[in-house]
């Protein structure tokens, strides 16, 4: 049976009614493209939520981690040690700074960095651990935290999937020297790009703005791309999506012409850098991202009840369900379950039921094309991120999925007891 309106959890999921009013008015107002009052604001906003000194909106979460690598002034080939089980947006900036990417290996039971091999593989060029709280689950920061002040590392936060997570009643972002996040078309808010990067540390603070100023803004016509994007694809591509499949085809037609852009472009999946990053923040993706930030709890709060539901409805299914914690709030960006039969199941789920379940991550390195050696990752080093990557999915918890969605995902899924 085909659905017309295809379950996703990638096609810019956040969007609503609000969120379109707003970018079709921001459309036709070039003028408030670049500068404005929302850049500020956001900035402002994000300090006072999170309780810290200093925040730097940039028109990416890879932006964010490349100012902060750049303004950290590391020695060229200092290592920086990150998980696998990640997207290419994090060792990129590291590449493209000169500096060597080192993964280190997952835990199952949290998809997060795995404290005793990190000890394993840190030497003598050794200079940062980036910590991703992955899907929303922050990693343990006692242990991680302690490993690097053993060892003199710099501790980086990837909060890119945990906006509003917490950890010993902490929000994410506030337990390292410096954190970013992001607020791609797919993340906890959205304005289809951007991003920030937070400090409490003076002097990096200092050189973040100079960062900032000297990254510029983005051309008009990149800006006019994002501010298109939910517009199309709310009006257009989701609608028609299967009918004779013309979504599909004009969705990938418009980034192919380049009407709308590419959540990854082949630059990236090669370890090049588009020109298009990194860049500042210009004022109407701040004010999309401002609109959406307003929402944050209401969106969590929505996450939380959807994945009680798979909690409860999926207790005695054959799906190992995330592990809970005491410790730590999970804002559950995506819920993951595990599964033998997992790729199996997210390629009927799609082709048979229009559900899109699972592409984080189906590599070590995300998206499934990106080229490991120009990442610098050897196969084999990762043992647990290999064998999750074979074995996960994700099920959609955004604002858009209704219980009635989770009602028809958990029924699909029943049928692989």
């Amino acid at each position: 049976m085909r659905y017309f309106k295809p379950i996703s959890i990638s096609l810019s999921p956040n969007v609503e009614k609000d969120d379109l009013h707003l970018a079709l008015n921001l459309i036709i107002r070039p003028w408030l493209w670049k500068k404005g009052r929302a850049t500020e604001e956001l900035e402002n906003k994000f300090k006072k939520y999170l309780g810290i000194k200093y925040a730097f909106s940039f028109n990416s979460g890879r932006s964010s981690f490349f100012a902060i690598l750049k303004s950290l002034n590391l020695q060229e080939g200092s290592e920086v040690l990150l998980q696998a089980f990640t997207c290419n947006a994090v060792p990129n900036p590291v590449l493209w700074e000169g500096l060597k990417p080192v993964y280190v290996d997952c835990n199952k039971d949290d998809f997060n960095m795995d404290a005793k091999d990190l000890e394993h593989k840190i030497n003598v060029k050794s200079r940062v651990v980036v910590v991703q709280h992955t899907f929303g689950l922050p990693a343990d920061m006692d242990q991680i935290g302690g490993v690097c002040g053993s060892n003199s590392l710099i501790l980086i936060e990837d909060c890119a999937h945990s906006l509003g997570a917490e950890f010993n009643g902490e929000k994410v972002g506030s337990h390292s020297k410096t954190a970013f996040f992001s607020f791609s078309r797919d993340k906890v808010i959205s304005s289809v790009y951007g991003g920030m990067a937070v400090t409490n540390d003076d002097k990096l603070a200092e050189s973040l703005r100079q960062a900032q100023a000297d990254f510029g803004m983005p051309n008009s016509f990149w800006i006019f791309q994002q501010l298109l994007h939910p517009i199309l694809l709310n009006y257009i591509i989701l609608p028609i999506y299967n009918f004779l499949d013309l979504g599909k085809i004009f969705l990938v037609l418009s980034q192919w012409l380049h009407i709308l852009s590419k959540a990854v472009s082949w630059q990236e999946k090669q370890g090049k850098r588009p020109d298009y990053f990194p860049r500042a923040m210009p004022n109407a993706l701040a004010a999309m991202a401002l609109n959406q930030f307003d929402k944050l709890e209401k969106f969590n709060s929505h996450r939380q009840k959807i994945a009680d539901y798979y909690f409860e409805n999926l207790k005695d299914a054959k799906f190992q369900l995330p592990k809970k914690f005491e410790n730590r709030k999970n804002i559950f960006l995506r819920f993951t379950v595990k599964h033998s039969d997992a790729n199996e199941i997210i390629y009927n789920a799609w082709h048979k039921q229009n559900i899109l379940l699972g592409d984080w991550y189906t590599t070590p390195i995300a998206p499934f094309d990106t080229n490991l050696e120009e990442m610098k990752y050897i196969k084999g080093s990762c043992p647990n991120a290999e064998d999750l990557a074979k074995i996960t999915l994700n099920l959609p918890t955004h604002i858009n999925i209704s219980q009635k969605d989770a009602e028809r995902i958990v029924n699909f899924l029943k049928n692989y007891e």
